[in-house]
């Protein structure tokens, strides 16, 4: 299939980075970008037909991947409104709802991606919700499309990408602001910079794994880590005093509902009221 980028930031050069790991050919992408500096860069890195000429890369495409900002996607949906003709439509804008694409591009053909950013590195994580016209073959196209980039999960009802948003959207930067917290501790009880950084990235990394692998849940593994009377269970004490679990799960919830807000926000037309 031909696809073609609307947009080429980081997240739309993962893909294509993604989609050319797995063999998949640079003439059969096209990228739109309004920057005829970056449509040299995004060509000269990656071999794809970098352009600012919006409709001859819609004509080529059988796939249109929406990969612009969230608050600038009405304009550019209300643009390819009239020269779509039948193109599968990916979007992976946080926020927009599928019934408001739907009513700028005037079609159904939608779906609604949340990816996150270790795509970057080919370990992301995608959720997906297609609209009912979508054809079953055409989700295949999709998922294939984001796998390129990690794994992909369905989800039936679109209001779940609000928790995905909070959850794994989101969830890198919980996970970073984390390691910044291990790391200052690290720093202040003696350990250098490279010390710090190699005892906290490799914990995460191996605690992560063990999870993965593991029939138990996370809940049983930590406590195996947990002995009567020792560190662990002093730090966890603190933590459990501190609110620490329930501040994080505070802080999801306020992440869901600011994706409801963007929904409402980005959704309204530019000149409704």
């Amino acid at each position: 299939m031909n696809i073609t980028f609307i947009g080429g930031g980081n997240m739309a050069k993962a893909l294509i980075g993604g989609l050319i790991k797995r063999g998949y050919s640079p003439s059969k992408m096209h990228v739109v970008e309004m920057c005829k500096e970056k449509c040299s860069e995004l060509h000269a890195e990656f071999g794809v037909r970098a352009t600012m000429e919006l409709a001859a890369a819609v004509a080529h495409g059988e796939v249109v991947i929406l990969a612009v900002k969230p608050q600038d996607l009405q304009g550019i949906a209300l643009r390819l409104a009239p020269i779509l003709n039948g193109q599968l439509v990916i979007s992976i804008a946080a926020g927009i709802r599928t019934r408001d694409l739907a009513r700028w591009l005037v079609t159904h053909n939608i779906v609604r991606c949340m990816p996150n950013t270790p795509a970057l590195i080919r370990s992301g994580v995608t959720a997906m919700y297609a609209m009912p016209a979508v054809k079953p073959e055409q989700c295949h196209r999709a998922e294939s499309v984001l796998a390129a980039v990690g794994s992909t999960l369905w989800v039936e009802e679109e209001e779940m990408l609000d928790a995905v948003t909070a959850i794994s959207g989101s969830g890198p930067a919980y996970v970073f602001y984390f390691i910044e917290a291990m790391q200052q501790a690290a720093y202040e009880l003696g350990l250098d910079e490279a010390q710090a950084r190699q005892l906290v990235l490799d914990t995460f990394l191996g605690a992560t794994k063990l999870a993965e692998n593991s029939k138990e849940d996370v809940a049983t593994l930590r406590s195996r880590v947990t002995s009567k009377n020792g560190t662990t269970e002093r730090a966890l004490l603190s933590m459990e005093a501190n609110r620490v679990k329930m501040d994080i799960v505070a802080a999801v919830h306020a992440a869901a509902a600011r994706s409801r807000e963007m929904g409402d926000d980005f959704g309204k037309d530019a000149n409704a009221g």
